[in-house]
């Protein structure tokens, strides 16, 4: 056994110190800092029983190199696999974070009961009693989920040789010690110790592997920094507890795109599969009300409606507001000005409240001018026409910008039962016929006209 030695590290970022700080100094928190006890040996293999000493690979020119599109297992979760860009690949470890009580430890167990090949489900943070009786109600029940109450890493690869599963979830990793490391669970070292364990068992078995993790108050992974970079795919669910539907999307993803969206709605019995997000983003209301206006926007490879609501009042406290939900607050700020400086219109001294509804937050330039809308519609409190949906960007001139995969946009409005939609003139290139009517503007003077006369 190699001599260990003791270093301090930031719970908070993971930074490495020779000695006790008060204040770290890469992220500027106080009393951070903490003594772990490190091993400073080679890292032995996940198999206990295998050699420590292995022979080193040797460097292959890359034309040698066989490239082969890996097999993906389908979960039959259609939102989970379009958020992993089609399924799990064999080999991949997947990072799952969330705030407490989002629903992280019911989507899993819920995909580990629908798979029809055997799955492994390691829970340290509850019994297997628990489990069972959150599996009852999904009113599912598998042959094929085998469930494991244990935290220590060396043991859980007993069990994973005894039952060789397909998949193996971990919920989650800050449970899981090693007995390599002399710290607590939880800790910086045993959580770069644990994971790389399970990444090196993944890799040399090809087995994936789906860890869960804990967040800070910030909303970080809890954990040291590297835990991020050293997983192929990094998820974040989220969502407002006080509202039933639930978001998933990938902030990292070394085999699909990072720019797709998964939606699911929180019921007694689970996790639902939302297939058409707009169903959600859009409401129900029958009357008509001001500064209310739809945007046809693009997340990943899904076309998505979206309902924008804004609200412009008088400013009473003499500095004039502005208080954006789900929608960047500079680019506000940004189309406000154009408003006043190439439309004509007074907003300076006056309070405008936006909001997308939804719980979604959107960054995609096509929802400018339906922004725009809403904000015109509040502030002259005329009601837009039923029907009508925007898809364009707006121009520091004023100028109605074109943007792109219209034809996606266009054909999701219709589905909808969308009667009009207003695109810039220079998106008219290309679009195909459909029903619904396109009404092309080029300057922000003409959408207002076209809706307020």
């Amino acid at each position: 056994m190699a001599k260990t030695k003791t270093t301090f590290f930031c719970q908070n970022c993971g930074a490495q110190y020779p000695k006790w700080v008060g204040q770290c100094t890469s992220c500027k928190q106080w009393n951070t800092i903490v003594e772990e006890v490190v091993q400073k040996a080679d890292a032995p293999s996940w198999d206990s029983s295998a050699p420590r000493s292995r022979k080193s690979p040797s460097p292959v020119p890359l034309s040698q190199i066989k490239g082969e599109n890996e097999p993906r297992f389908s979960t039959h979760n259609q939102e989970f696999d379009r958020v992993l860009g089609g399924g799990i690949v064999p080999g991949s470890v997947t990072l799952l974070g969330g705030e407490p009580g989002i629903g992280k430890s019911t989507l899993l167990l819920q995909i580990a009961l629908h798979v029809d090949f055997p799955v492994l489900y390691i829970s340290g943070e509850e019994s297997a009693r628990q489990i069972k009786m959150r599996a009852d109600r999904m009113s599912k029940a598998s042959e094929q989920c085998f469930i494991l109450t244990e935290t220590k890493t060396q043991a859980l690869f007993r069990h994973i040789e005894k039952t060789k599963p397909n998949l193996v979830v971990i919920d989650s990793i800050q449970t899981l010690h090693s007995d390599l490391i002399e710290a607590a669970a939880g800790s910086i070292s045993q959580i770069r110790q644990c994971t790389s364990e399970l990444i090196r068992f993944a890799k040399e078995t090809h087995t994936p592997v789906i860890l869960v993790g804990h967040i800070t108050k910030d909303g970080n992974i809890a954990g040291p920094k590297i835990l991020e970079h050293m997983v192929d795919t990094v998820l974040q669910f989220e969502g407002d507890r006080n509202y039933v539907y639930r978001i998933l999307r990938a902030l990292k993803n070394r085999f699909g795109s990072t720019a797709e969206l998964g939606i699911y709605e929180m019921q007694g019995i689970g996790l639902r599969e939302v297939n058409n997000p707009s169903e959600v983003l859009l409401s129900k209301n029958d009357g008509d009300l001001s500064g209310t206006a739809i945007a046809a926007t693009v997340e990943g490879m899904r076309p998505l409606l979206i309902e924008i609501q804004a609200l412009v009042s008088s400013a009473v406290y003499g500095t004039p507001q502005r208080s954006t939900t789900g929608f960047n607050a500079k680019r506000l700020n940004m189309l406000l000005a154009v408003l006043e400086k190439r439309a004509g219109f007074k907003l300076a001294a006056k309070d405008v409240f936006l909001n997308i509804t939804g719980g979604i937050s959107v960054d995609d330039p096509a929802t400018d001018l339906a922004v725009m809308a809403s904000i015109l519609s509040s502030n002259a409190d005329i009601p837009i026409e039923k029907g009508v949906c925007f898809a364009a960007e707006v121009g520091l001139s004023g100028e109605i910008r074109p943007v792109q995969r219209i034809d996606q946009r266009i054909l999701e409005a219709e589905k909808l039962g969308f009667s009009k939609i207003f695109v810039s003139q220079n998106n008219t290139i290309g679009i195909k016929k459909s029903g619904i009517q396109i009404i092309v503007v080029s300057k922000t003077e003409e959408v207002a006209e076209h809706l307020f006369g």
